[in-house]
């Protein structure tokens, strides 16, 4: 369908920046870029929680939320976007409040380490290492270790399907992964990097920076930076894939919900027509937001009922 209005609204008033020379860019001056990302956009108003609490897990710092005091309840990794260079926790607070209260379970935001200062695989150690601890130590979430999620967007998305991975090589079971128009090949030569290069927020040349940032040298095609590239798909959690038609990302989530049908993992992929990158953090811009929200937090919810 055509670009949706909502969608043309956000262009007009964040036009993308063109002709801009990332890669001049120093560390500290990326490390600034973050701080004022960080304030440049509404990401909704806070929902109220029963608690919001900063602590570790396996020392990474971690935000917890949880929507009631009762016990054992289920828990929700979630992992941000941001290319693996940008992404702050409280720029994350309305979104981990928003999905607290709509899945009922603990979600723990994960402040795993950025690129340029650590590059490929700290983040995927830091969210490893976050799953890893809430099976480990589940009473430090008052959490229950037999419903347990991932869940993440663009970047973050990238990091949730890694993960899942690694816990059913682990023997960790997941119940559910949901993918939020996920990075899942950094080779970048789908069809849609061609329709939707430039114009539509996130462009190729911002991908292209950020895994340049993020993975200088590796190979493409490790999984854990590649996960359409993982061999064995089999036996992987259950799967939401959210994906937006005008998204340079759009084909490669497409092509990984395909990849697990074919493996035999249940998936359930919505793609949201006229919809731009990252619509999913701003429900004060679009109604897909909310509606996106909403289906994720439904299929959570439903994977966390108990047989």
């Amino acid at each position: 369908m055509p670009l949706h209005p909502q969608s043309q609204f956000f262009l007009d008033r964040f036009p993308p920046v063109a002709g801009a020379d990332l890669d001049a860019l120093t560390d500290d001056e990326v490390a600034v870029l973050r701080q004022l990302d960080n304030k440049s956009v509404e990401r909704g108003a806070p929902v109220e929680v029963f608690s919001a609490v900063d602590t570790t897990a396996a020392g990474v710092p971690v935000r917890v939320y949880r929507p009631t005091g009762e016990q054992s309840l289920p828990v929700v990794v979630y992992l941000h976007g941001g290319g693996w260079v940008y992404g702050t926790l409280p720029q994350l607070d309305p979104l981990g409040r928003d999905l607290a209260v709509r899945t009922g379970a603990v979600v723990v935001m994960a402040d795993y380490r950025l690129a340029p200062e650590h590059v490929f695989p700290a983040a995927v150690d830091d969210a490893w290492a976050v799953v890893r601890d809430v099976f480990d130590h589940p009473s430090h979430y008052n959490a229950d270790p037999g419903r347990v999620a991932v869940a993440g967007d663009s970047a973050g998305g990238n990091l949730a399907a890694v993960t899942a991975w690694l816990a059913r090589d682990a023997g960790l079971p997941l119940v559910h992964q949901a993918l939020i128009y996920p990075v899942t090949d950094v080779a970048m030569d789908t069809p849609s990097y061609t329709e939707f290069a430039h114009g539509f927020g996130l462009s190729v040349t911002d991908m292209a920076w950020v895994v340049r940032k993020y993975a200088p040298g590796a190979d493409p095609r490790d999984p854990r930076l590649s996960p359409l590239h993982l061999k064995d798909k089999s036996g992987l959690a259950p799967a939401t894939v959210v994906t937006a038609e005008y998204d340079v990302l759009r084909d490669e989530g497409r092509a990984y919900a395909k990849a697990l049908e074919d493996a035999g993992v249940p998936v359930d992929h919505r793609d949201y027509a006229g919809a731009l990158h990252g619509f999913f953090s701003f429900p004060g811009f679009f109604d897909a937001a909310d509606e996106a929200r909403e289906h994720v937090a439904r299929n959570l919810r439903a994977a966390f009922r108990r047989p």
